[in-house]
């Protein structure tokens, strides 16, 4: 019998398959007392769960490569670091020596204890780390289950399937997606997280809090996923599948159209010029910028170089990635991202920092560049080196005051006269420029002008900082909005300051790919967007229907707003 189940649209598109449904049952555990004679065997089948757990993550690992490995590496670390964490482990040991827990039932009650801490914690960041212990916990069991019965399907994917789960962590859904996963339905999560955010880029579809998914779905159930209406249907009718196969076609339809847009000039309506950057890491990102018509690349994020072995990279090997990337680009302007790492990824780049009890908050971006100025030199120089090969700009992380903008270009003027006396070639110029993602230099961005050639709005974390709201946590979609009006009037109080000072201010968060915004931050101020390659196509035909000049004159009502309610009512009525 058809049953539609309603969610929220992650990803949007369409997909008709079976459903597999990841651990269906992954809290029904045996409860029976565990007798004394079972207690040795039933520690030993747990610590093989465990092992299995840890080697599948380690070979994950193994399989990741290209622009996604960098985002989906620091999941797997830190559910590689609750798997060894002694507190955990000590606690299933005791659970079944001492209370006879049985070892699915130990892992239960141990998941039940971290989260009623986790959910106790004021901090929305350390609140939102519960997930990953549910992720966690979920893949033991299923490896516990494994073990017993042959019929446990594993966690991957098979060319015709929907994945149906409580959540799924960026590092599976990467994994699957490279081996012909259709689409993603969760019970939980948020259309901001980081799952959602790599599901857009993957163009998959996508729904999210799909409430009733996991107990009315069943495996092998074949289900429509319809996140162009945010709903899935189970047993779709004859009528159904007439709809899913019109959409195939019209989607073909508009993805030739789209196509046919490349190497068309980005304009509004009206006849303004709009610069479309690419986000990127990776050379696939590069081609794709390149194939879809991007005026160069708005962030390049220099992380992966630091995380994708133990130990720091040379500054030759930097020297040599950002060379090629700036030849990859023929000439198109390329902005280089300083490193931007936090305490709770900076050990696995060989950088020591004692723990933090909020990283989110803590010593990142450039606060963490200035506290190792050798690791920050050794970048620098092999930036300036680069920056011989074409035009480069260097963007600053993570920046509350001009102070630190001062230190950052006092490194760089020792850099260049280090490299002078080697008699090495360097450039003219090299613009400096300022990430605006803390609320405090939103607020005293006129100073930061002073000592900035450019702005880049980073408005994922922004968005965290001045809500307080982590964009993870779907207990807060009401108050994790892009049109909250708080962070509207930030965002044009930016790029204002930017106009009058007559620097150039882009903005590089996720809401600049997101078609449903554009007409937004052009009524803002916005001309230079910068997004994921797969989106550039997509913003480039929504900004030939919009007229910027119209929209400039709605922004005043816009700002207005009280509510973000408010402002989908006013963006409604202006075709936004």
């Amino acid at each position: 019998m058809r049953e539609l189940l309603p969610g929220t649209s992650a990803s949007r598109g369409m997909a008709l398959g079976r459903a597999r449904l990841v651990q269906p049952s992954r809290y029904l555990v045996d409860t029976r007392p565990l007798g004394e004679d079972e207690v040795d065997a039933e520690i030993e089948k747990l610590h093989r769960a465990l092992a299995t757990a840890r080697q599948e993550l380690h070979e994950l690992r193994g399989k990741l490569h290209g622009a996604l490995a960098r985002e989906v590496n620091e999941f797997i670390d830190a559910h590689s670091l609750l798997l060894d964490d002694q507190e955990l482990l000590r606690g299933l040991d005791d659970l079944v020596r001492i209370g006879h827990y049985r070892a699915g039932a130990a892992l239960k009650k141990q998941r039940d204890r971290l989260a009623k801490v986790f959910e106790a914690m004021d901090d929305p960041y350390l609140r939102s780390r519960k997930e990953d212990v549910d992720q966690v916990i979920g893949r033991v069991i299923s490896a516990l289950q494994r073990q017993t019965s042959r019929e446990e399907r594993k966690l991957a994917a098979r060319v015709g399937e929907i994945l149906i789960a409580d959540t799924i962590a960026p590092a599976d859904m990467a994994h699957l997606a490279g081996n012909g996963l259709l689409g993603v339905v969760t019970s939980s999560g948020s259309a901001y997280s980081h799952s959602a955010i790599l599901a857009r880029s993957l163009d998959l579809p996508m729904l999210v809090g799909t409430r009733d998914a996991l107990s009315t779905i069943h495996d092998d159930d074949l289900i429509l996923l319809d996140a162009e209406r945010a709903e899935t249907i189970v047993h779709p009718t004859a009528q159904d599948l007439a709809r899913y196969r019109a959409w195939q076609r019209e989607a073909a339809q508009e993805g030739r159209r789209l196509a046919t847009l490349a190497n068309a000039p980005t304009r509004t309506r009206d006849g303004l010029d709009i610069h479309l950057f690419a986000n990127a890491e990776m050379p696939a990102d590069l081609a794709m910028a390149r194939a879809r018509g991007a005026d160069g690349v708005g962030l390049y994020r220099t992380e992966f170089l630091f995380l994708k072995h133990k130990g720091l990279p040379s500054e030759d090997e930097q020297f040599i990635a950002y060379r090629d990337l700036v030849l990859g680009m023929g000439g198109l302007p390329v902005t280089i991202r300083t490193l931007d790492l936090g305490a709770d990824k900076a050990d696995a780049a060989g950088l020591a920092l004692r723990g933090e009890d909020n990283p989110a908050l803590g010593v990142r971006g450039v606060r963490l560049s200035l506290r190792y100025p050798a690791v920050f030199t050794t970048q620098i120089r092999a930036i300036l080196r680069a920056a011989c090969y074409g035009p480069v700009r260097v963007l600053v992380p993570m920046v509350t005051q001009p102070d630190e903008l001062i230190a950052v270009r006092t490194l760089f003027k020792l850099a260049r006269q280090e490299l002078k006396r080697e008699n090495v070639d360097l450039p003219e110029k090299l613009p400096l420029g300022a990430m605006i993602e803390v609320p405090a230099a939103a607020l005293n961005v006129r100073a930061l002008l002073e000592h900035s050639d450019f702005l880049a709005i980073g408005t994922n974390d922004l968005a965290q900082y001045v809500l307080a709201a982590d964009r993870g946590n779907d207990g807060l979609e009401n108050i994790y909005n892009p049109l909250q009006p708080a962070l509207l009037r930030l965002i044009a109080y930016v790029i204002a300051a930017g106009r009058r000072a007559g620097k150039p201010v882009s903005l590089c968060g996720e809401i600049g790919g997101d078609v449903n915004f554009t007409a937004l931050l052009l009524a803002l101020g916005l001309c230079e967007f910068s997004m994921h390659p797969s989106q550039i196509l997509h913003v480039r035909d929504r900004l030939a229907a919009l007229d910027r000049a119209e929209l400039r004159r709605h922004a005043p009502r816009l700002l207005r707003a009280y509510t973000h309610e408010q402002v989908e009512e006013l963006l409604a009525g202006i075709g936004g």
